[in-house]
């Protein structure tokens, strides 16, 4: 399968793809593959590449390295203020993911830690190595995620079981995972890229429409009136728009003519 890199250059991560399947990469290896500004602002800018382009169908997000998939995030270099410059663009990360119409693979290659966790439940499904470890370590460290990592958390788990793990951060291996419902498969750490791949491939036979139509159904749950209006206009007014119905109503005012209603409704 031919390998295509992505010619916008990026510092902390990767990108690449494989037939359908795009892989991002997190590259921060020696500090765990952590979050800072400009990792985060690599992911946006990358989805938006991929949003962009049909080439691909399935993106995969993983972790350099065999140890860490992400271990959460760090503010070093960023100015010392509470306002945004002072804040960490973890959510605009987590919004292109949730925005992005095409299905978004965790592979998780080790820890999954504080926003690595909340990363991977981001994603659309997640797929680990029997070795790799989730927890939330928020409330041990003076930190917290009260947005996505609770909602998120709560939908996927349940609530008694979702502040269980907010509130007393238990180091959580990929087997209870699974069975708690955490993330979807768990398979020998050897075998992570190759059956990641098999996972994405599956999912890329199916049809880019009715997928993108699904994940923006899921997702108008919680995104309010920017959840709903992913269905409605980039769905529905993708569908409407070239029917005999839109031509005509277009054509006949700018013609300043009564419409031809029979061509309504084809």
């Amino acid at each position: 399968m031919m390998i295509r890199k992505e010619s916008m250059t990026f510092t902390q991560i990767t990108y690449e793809e494989a037939g359908p399947v795009g892989t991002i990469t997190l590259n921060r290896p020696d500090d765990g593959n952590m979050f800072t500004e400009t990792m985060c602002h690599e992911i946006r800018d990358c989805i938006e590449l991929i949003r962009r382009e049909t080439r691909t169908r399935v993106i995969v997000m993983t972790g350099a390295g065999d140890k860490f998939f992400c271990i959460g995030g760090q503010k070093d270099g960023m100015e010392k203020t509470k306002l945004y410059a002072g804040t960490l663009p973890t959510l605009e990360m987590y919004e292109a993911i949730d925005k992005l119409q095409k299905p978004v693979i965790a592979s998780v290659n080790g820890f999954a830690v504080g926003g690595g966790n909340v990363l991977q439940m981001v994603c659309d499904v997640t797929i680990a190595k029997e070795s790799a470890i989730f927890r939330q370590v928020g409330p041990m460290m003076g930190s917290f995620d009260a947005g996505y990592g609770t909602w998120y958390l709560e939908d996927i788990v349940g609530k008694k079981r979702a502040k269980e793990i907010w509130y007393a951060n238990p180091k959580i291996t990929a087997a209870y995972a699974k069975e708690i419902g955490l993330i979807n498969r768990v398979v020998p750490d050897a075998d992570l890229k190759e059956k990641t791949l098999e996972f994405a491939l599956e999912i890329a036979d199916r049809g880019a429409f009715a997928l993108a139509s699904i994940k923006a159904a899921f997702n108008a749950r919680h995104g309010g009136v920017g959840g709903l209006s992913r269905v409605t206009h980039d769905l529905l007014l993708g569908q409407y728009l070239g029917t005999e119905e839109a031509d005509e109503l277009k054509n006949s005012f700018s013609e300043r003519r009564k419409p031809d209603a029979s061509k309504f409704g084809h």
